[in-house]
């Protein structure tokens, strides 16, 4: 028997979940900040100002940004751990790399960033590599979640944190049927009139309603070394910011 998976709302052979997460994401990359500006109207930016507040970073620390795309999270982690610390921008897509690479450049910060294409699933770190580890509306696209989790949580130092920002479950019921009208009808439509791709905006609305809701992410974050998980919830629970320790 062939194990499967989800690809959004379509079941595929794991084997191919990567490849065709892949393929959407060389489709995006050059439009790929534009559209989370117009997806979001610039909430993203909120959300993820609001992500690295919780980071705990000190000047000179070390820290990884896994399923980095654009380099948003890296360019924050890298004001806090300034120019005695190091940041490690981290992607399995080639593109969404190169383009993550590009932005910061282009913004000045070089010298003490890396950049790796890997899988968050078998990060290429030794143990207790970082104080902190992020990952930010990457982890719905991960095949193998808690391997992911496991991966990151190994690279913590003792005390380190790991940080999940994600797409996640609408508190307010009537908040529910209109967010699900938004994904469905619009961003598909957003994504064929400015990126060319109706497909790959339909699918991303599609993992998102695949993803784990709050308590289930905690669940796995805990069975996979982290401990004292919080989640916060923002936009009324469209997003979801989850904190875990390794001790």
């Amino acid at each position: 028997m062939i194990d499967t998976t989800h690809f959004g709302f379509e079941t595929v052979p794991t084997a191919e979940k990567a490849q065709r997460v892949r393929a959407v994401f060389d489709s995006v990359a050059a439009r790929y900040d534009l559209m989370n500006d117009l997806m979001s109207g610039g909430l993203h930016r909120l959300w993820k100002r609001f992500a690295l507040s919780r980071t705990g970073l000190r000047p000179g620390d070390r820290a990884l940004d896994v399923a980095g795309g654009t380099g948003d999270i890296a360019a924050g982690l890298h004001r806090q751990v300034g120019r005695e610390g190091q940041v490690c921008l981290a992607d399995i897509n080639a593109a969404m790399l190169a383009r993550g690479r590009e932005r910061l450049v282009d913004r000045g910060i070089a010298g003490n960033v890396g950049y790796i294409q890997a899988d968050a699933e078998k990060l290429p770190f030794r143990e207790a590599s970082f104080h902190c580890v992020t990952i930010a509306f990457g982890l719905r696209n991960v095949t193998d979640k808690p391997a992911a989790l496991r991966s990151m949580a190994r690279t913590l130092r003792p005390g380190g944190r790991l940080l999940v920002l994600e797409f996640s479950r609408p508190l307010l019921p009537l908040l529910a049927p209109v967010y699900d009208a938004y994904s469905f009808k619009v961003l598909p439509v957003l994504g064929e009139l400015v990126a060319q791709d109706e497909s790959s905006y339909r699918y991303l609305a599609e993992s998102i309603r695949m993803h784990p809701d709050q308590d289930t992410l905690a669940g796995l974050m805990t069975e996979a070394g982290v401990e004292d998980v919080q989640y916060f919830n923002l936009s009324g629970g469209i997003v979801a910011l989850h904190v875990g320790y390794r001790y």
